[in-house]
């Protein structure tokens, strides 16, 4: 049996614990229901949400808690 890891933050080389879930989707590439996830910290939060933002695939950012 292996221990559930708190996520860490998705931001190159931040090892910080994520607080946020970032879901998303490339429309190219996946179908509408269909959600990617990225985890963020309180300090990569709005870099990460920008950068998905301006390619079209943020769909919402909830708390890591509301994941389950």
């Amino acid at each position: 049996m292996t221990e559930r890891q708190d996520p860490t933050c998705s931001a190159r080389g931040c090892r910080r614990p994520a607080v946020w879930a970032l879901r998303w989707n490339n429309p190219k590439l996946h179908t509408p229901e269909r959600r990617k996830i990225w985890v963020a910290c309180d300090d990569h939060r709005e870099h990460l949400e920008e950068f998905l933002s301006l390619r079209g695939f943020l769909k919402d950012t909830v708390s890591t808690q509301e994941l389950g």
